[in-house]
């Protein structure tokens, strides 16, 4: 009879495959390399749509197993017709779900069990800035405030607050990253 594998898990993650792909990126680093890529098309208005089908890691492109698609409009205060999210809002949706899938795998591989995690964001901005009324007005959030409610013991919670710092979407947001724009004639 074939022996069954035990899969360890803390806070239903597999530490185990996060174990091993440490100790690769740690004997060949340029397996830590990743490329992440969509595609975007505009449809009508301020509705436009990214589909997701692969991205580069661990040395080879990797296909998702399903195509995921991703719909952004605007508020009808900019015209839009309200039937997604939008930018600014996948935005703090992307920063929620890189800071609680951070905290629930660094957490697991610490040996720190969650039992419950929400994230409650808001982040300020000033319209003007977006719409070209103003030019002393950023464009962008003033300031983001992330709140976390853990249901874990009290001794975790500096541990987990320190463990934020390994998110990519926060450092990509603190750390001012270069993004180079292309506009091209199709």
């Amino acid at each position: 009879m074939a022996e069954q594998k035990t899969i360890k898990l803390v806070n239903g993650v597999d530490t185990e495959v996060l174990q091993n792909l440490i100790g690769s990126m740690q004997d060949d680093p340029s397996l830590g390399r990743c490329n992440l890529r969509i595609h975007n098309k505009w449809v009508k208005g301020s509705h436009n749509r990214s589909t997701v089908s692969d991205f580069y890691g661990a040395g080879r492109n990797i296909p998702h197993e399903q195509t995921f698609v991703l719909d952004v409009d605007e508020p009808p205060l900019l015209a839009g017709e309200d039937n997604w999210a939008s930018p600014m809002e996948y935005l703090l949706h992307s920063l929620a779900g890189c800071l609680t899938s951070t905290l629930v795998y660094h957490a697991a591989l610490s040996g720190i069990e969650i039992q419950e995690i929400e994230s409650y964001l808001e982040g300020d901005f000033d319209i003007r800035g977006f719409m070209g009324v103003s030019e002393d007005v950023r464009k962008g959030f003033e300031n983001i405030r992330v709140t976390f409610k853990v249901k874990t013991g009290e001794e975790n919670i500096d541990r987990l607050r320190e463990l934020t710092r390994f998110s990519g979407v926060f450092d990509t947001l603190i750390n001012a990253t270069p993004v180079d724009i292309k506009v091209e004639k199709k």
